[in-house]
């Protein structure tokens, strides 16, 4: 080996070896630095933002009501509140028919399950009070599934009822919506009607 070729083979051995040094000693400072002390913990809303704007936590369940309805994903739990009772509600859904198919179809046939249980008092039921919209404000009113047991026209404190609900709508992304008197909705689901 020349003396030229040796000196080069040294000096990038000893670069590798001061950089390798440097890097071993990263982040083993007894004192951190004064910004990673102050650092919010992965997950943690910033000290900036107003603590009474933060929710709770991804899992909580939204307080729907007429002067503020609760606006959330399918499958999420509201608490529907008005002047005389409250009650757990879940929407899921659409389910529909042929996805994974070749082709996306302008439309498809929608199946919505809902779950209300915890109520406080008599709860209306009833089909006509959930209306669904796409993205271009078309409102559909979708129906009891054919077929399936009539839920009560009330639940009561204690219960707890489960239906389905049909429409066909077109693809893309919605909103169900609840108006337990029929005009005033207290809760929405979003949703994506996709059959691809």
């Amino acid at each position: 080996m020349t003396p030229v070729r040796r000196a080069g083979l040294v000096a990038a051995t000893l670069a590798v070896a001061a950089t390798s040094a440097g890097l071993a000693g990263c982040g083993t400072s007894p004192h951190p630095h004064p910004a990673a002390a102050r650092a919010t913990p992965l997950g943690s809303y910033p000290s900036f933002l107003p603590k009474d704007s933060l929710n709770q936590g991804t899992d909580s369940v939204l307080t729907g009501t007429a002067a503020r309805p609760a606006l959330t994903s399918q499958g999420d739990v509201v608490k529907a509140r008005t002047a005389h009772w409250s009650v757990l509600i879940t929407v899921t859904g659409p389910q529909v028919p042929g996805e994974g198919l070749p082709f996306q179809a302008s439309a498809d046939t929608c199946t919505w399950t809902v779950t209300m249980s915890a109520a406080t008092g008599p709860v209306p039921v009833k089909a006509a009070d959930f209306t669904a919209i796409d993205d271009q404000g078309t409102v559909y009113q979708p129906a009891l599934v054919k077929g399936q047991p009539r839920p009560p026209a009330e639940l009561k404190p204690g219960q707890q009822v489960k239906f389905e609900l049909r429409a066909v709508e077109a693809t893309g992304e919605g909103l169900m919506r609840w108006a337990p008197d029929g005009t005033h909705i207290v809760a929405k689901w979003d949703f994506v009607v996709e059959n691809d």
